[in-house]
């Protein structure tokens, strides 16, 4: 007995236990774990430079802000985008209050907030150290070799603007304001015509719109462009207008905005280039300049022209085309908040229509001239300074192409975007008293405050690239104004985004400004 307990004792302990892993003595071969410790070797690698990368992000740009206001860190990589792509008024006041240069950063691009008079006009004449750049895909919209819009500096440059000049002399404005007298009689017809059908408050964002580029392209081409280029033109050019935003998908893939603007200037450079090879075959034939483009040709046929004569159709389309993008949406800017201000100030557009009827010795249908103009100071003191409460404008885009020395205290680096700023210039309560009030009055005293600080009126810039057109465009709104003001009535129907603002390219209502039209009698 005892031998067999010995013996299968022996036996049982030579049994494996069944409590012991059955998988502990299988070899792993050695490639497993040679892929395992590869694995987790590249993690922790990859986590490391990620790591590093974000303190070099955060490093980098605390030491380009220095002491500017400002974040002190940087969201990792895209940086304050998200507030970007909504921009607000109030959240640009914010950043403008928060001192004369702040800083922030979007998608590792460095950008400085200038909201001082000083550091303002400092940038915007500082052509040796900071050129125009708007946002990242305009040259993509706008072709970089347009010269005539914001992209070339320098020599060239002023001899360029010394060519434009001849555009808007007093007698190119004789011949351009006939045509801006008969489209604004027709557009204001049209808009009675369809209030009377709907007398219900329509928006008048897009049509206003509509009324500008319809004049803007018959006062730079004339009939050059038949009425299907035209309207082609017009209702593709809101297509540049939204890729024109301060940030935007950069890259023209088929379906983004970048993309649809690309195809629109396209559209628009076909017509273009076509009206200013029959401009020139107009005045070859002896014609007289009926619109820009005409006017233009003829000058360089004039014995005192000594400017450049070999213009291609491309180069002429060009400078139309940055005229269009430098007018459309700053003008129907105007425009619009022209009319939300008249009928917001009933007590203003009664000084006006009386102004009118004087001007016009009470014939509403007699076509508006520079003459009538001149004599109408208080509705171009209305235009100026309802352009003043709201500007169009509120900031353009420089960037910096060496380090700039923009104060005592710092330098912006080479490559950095810089943004000078109009809103606080032009809403100072030492040079506009009550400057959020809207006081046609401070500009017709040659000895006010706003009249003896021109350096403050920042609407059309300042420097080498101040706004070539700016009689032109106060012209216009003036213009349209005065008739729309012996034409109809109109009420403004209030919403609670009425006195919001819409930023795109450039300011408008919230709520487009709904608007309800009637005629009105003659007097």
């Amino acid at each position: 007995m005892a031998s067999y307990i010995r013996q299968h004792s022996s036996e049982s302990a030579s049994v494996p236990s069944s409590t012991s892993d059955p998988l502990a003595n299988i070899p792993i071969p050695s490639f497993l774990t040679s892929v395992s410790d590869k694995s987790i070797t590249w993690f922790y690698t990859t986590a490391a430079l990620v790591v590093a990368l974000l303190v070099l992000e955060q490093s980098v740009y605390r030491y380009k802000k220095k002491h500017l206001p400002g974040s002190t860190w940087t969201i990792p990589i895209i940086g304050k985008f998200a507030d970007s792509m909504k921009p607000t008024m109030e959240g640009y006041m914010a950043q403008w209050n928060s001192g004369a240069l702040s800083a922030i950063s979007v998608f590792n691009i460095f950008i400085v907030m200038a909201s001082s008079n000083e550091y303002s006009r400092r940038i915007l004449n500082s052509p040796n150290h900071a050129e125009p750049c708007l946002v990242y895909s305009a040259k993509q919209i706008l072709m970089p070799d347009n010269w005539c819009v914001v992209f070339l500096t320098g020599k060239v440059h002023v001899e360029y603007r010394r060519v434009l000049n001849t555009l808007f002399t007093r007698k190119a404005l004789g011949i351009y304001i006939a045509i801006q007298d008969s489209i604004t009689r027709k557009h204001l017809n049209d808009w009675l015509t369809d209030a009377a059908k709907n007398p219900s408050p329509k928006s008048i964002m897009m049509t206003a719109r509509n009324l500008n580029m319809h004049t803007s392209l018959r006062v730079f081409c004339g009939n050059h462009i038949p009425e299907h280029g035209a309207v082609e033109i017009s209702e593709k050019y809101w297509d540049i207008t939204q890729a024109l935003e301060l940030v935007n998908f950069p890259f023209a893939i088929p379906g983004t905005k970048v993309y649809k603007a690309i195809q629109a200037r396209k559209a628009a450079f076909y017509w273009l280039e076509l009206a200013a090879h029959k401009a020139k075959e107009a005045i070859a034939s002896g014609a007289e300049p009926e619109c820009m483009l005409d006017e233009w040709v003829k000058e360089m046929e004039s014995p005192s022209y000594k400017g450049r004569k070999d213009f291609s159709d491309r180069e002429m389309a060009m400078v139309v085309f940055s005229f269009l993008f430098a007018s459309q949406d700053a003008m129907s800017s105007g425009l619009i908040y022209g009319f939300q201000h008249l009928a917001d100030h009933p007590e203003i557009l009664a000084k006006i229509r009386e102004e009118q009827y004087r001007v016009r010795a009470g014939d509403v249908d007699k076509p508006m001239t520079l003459e009538m103009i001149a004599e109408s100071p208080y509705l171009m003191a209305f235009v100026k300074e309802s352009m003043r409460v709201k500007p169009p404008v509120t900031m353009v885009p420089y960037k910096t192409t060496k380090p700039f020395p923009i104060s005592a205290d710092y330098t912006v680096p080479t490559g950095s975007m810089v943004i000078p700023s109009f809103y606080n210039s032009l809403h100072d309560a030492e040079v506009f008293p009550d400057p959020d009030s809207l006081i046609p009055e401070r500009w017709l005293d040659p000895e006010s405050s706003a009249n003896t600080n021109p350096r403050n009126y920042l609407v059309f810039g300042s420097g080498p690239h101040k706004c070539i057109g700016i009689e032109y465009a106060t012209m216009n709104m003036g213009l349209v104004l005065a008739t729309a003001s012996v034409m109809m009535d109109w009420e403004h129907v209030l919403t609670p985004e009425s006195d919001k603002v819409q930023i795109i390219a450039t300011l408008f209502p919230k709520d487009g400004c709904l608007l309800k039209l009637s005629p009105r009698p003659r007097p």
